[in-house]
């Protein structure tokens, strides 16, 4: 693991922004194609507005997500609606792109959703990760019901999570596919997060389950915090 502390967040956002888009090109040298799956919230909407400009083979790249809400995709709260937005314009508006819930009836019966992610199911090579303040990374939530076979199942697959004190259930990756991304970032901004990782960066717990992703991933694991 790396980290690299930022001045400012926009300097985080550009510094995050060139490791992506590097991360996916030697991913297309390697393979001809790359997987990005990205995470949603306000967070990375700066990096998105850098990473869409950035020279990248985009034509050989699919745009997947770490996590989705269940709401339709023109809900406020769609982390779909957020990427097509913000990142899936100028030179990325040539990559591939693949929701987690793409209609009004896969919102009212996720699990559909699921059983199809899963079936066409292609491992990312790059991860783009969030952490909340419950030290929740992906919609892995410390108090969701669901947590420990997302955590313990050894298959990458996306599973359904439903989160206490946050709103709308989620479809989510699980630890598994996590860790078996050659490349994994994770922004990390503001004091009180700051705090969380230095708890996080202590050792692996549950209780932190991005404690678990920093812990265990054994490929390119980079932090990025202002």
């Amino acid at each position: 693991m790396r980290m690299f502390e930022h001045p400012t967040p926009m300097d985080q956002a550009e510094a995050l922004a060139i490791s992506i888009s590097n991360a996916l090109e030697l991913a297309i040298r390697v393979n001809g194609w790359a997987v990005l799956a990205v995470s949603g919230g306000r967070s990375p909407v700066a990096m998105f507005e850098r990473l869409r400009y950035r020279p990248v083979r985009w034509e050989a790249v699919t745009v997947t997500l770490v996590d989705e809400r269940v709401v339709p995709p023109d809900h406020p709260d769609s982390n779909a609606a957020l990427v097509r937005g913000h990142l899936l314009r100028e030179a990325a508006a040539s990559a591939a792109f693949i929701p987690l819930i793409a209609d009004e009836q896969d919102a009212a019966e996720p699990e559909q959703a699921v059983a199809r992610a899963n079936r066409a199911f292609r491992q990312p090579d790059v991860v783009v990760l969030g952490m909340g303040e419950d030290g929740h990374t992906a919609s892995l939530f410390p108090d969701a019901p669901e947590l420990q076979s997302a955590l313990s199942d050894p298959a990458p697959a996306y599973v359904i999570t439903h989160p206490v004190a946050a709103p709308h259930a989620r479809i989510t990756l699980n630890l598994a596919a996590l860790l078996a991304a050659e490349r994994a970032f994770l922004s990390v901004s503001g004091a009180a997060k700051a705090e969380v990782l230095e708890r996080a960066l202590h050792g692996p717990t549950p209780e932190l389950p991005v404690s678990l992703v920093i812990s265990r991933h054994r490929h390119g694991f980079d932090v990025f915090t202002t």
